[in-house]
């Protein structure tokens, strides 16, 4: 059983950059594809990011590629989600996830609680 905890959100302006982490409380994430989710109010949960467990692959939806890089550190037990140039329609709240495969496509194994990231024009 692996235990998820995301931490990093807040608020910023426009334009400013934040670093989310996904830490792993209970259990190990190193065979475990992991991603990144978001959700705005009122909208469905929606990818933003995937990391093979090598970390050698990753994938990006398009609304935040070249703004946003994913990464992991096995030894550290850590996920990480680094934003940058950011908008305020990225606002939302901020899941990780783990499971066999790293895919833009749910189901997942494991997620966090969730992480609001707010950003103002």
């Amino acid at each position: 059983q692996v235990q998820l905890e995301e931490s990093g959100g807040g608020l910023v302006l426009a334009g400013g950059s934040l670093r989310l982490s996904c830490t792993a409380s209970r259990g190990s994430l190193s065979n475990y594809g992991l991603a990144w989710f978001r959700q705005a109010p009122g909208k469905e949960r929606e990818f933003v990011a995937t990391v093979s467990w090598t970390g050698v692959s990753t994938d990006y939806a398009d609304s935040v590629k070249g703004r946003f890089t994913i990464s992991r550190d096995n030894a550290k037990n850590t996920l990480y989600l680094q934003m940058n140039n950011l908008k305020p329609e990225d606002t939302a709240v901020y899941y990780c996830a783990a499971g066999a495969d790293a895919s833009r496509y749910p189901p997942y194994d494991y997620w966090g609680q969730g992480t609001q990231v707010t950003v103002s024009s």
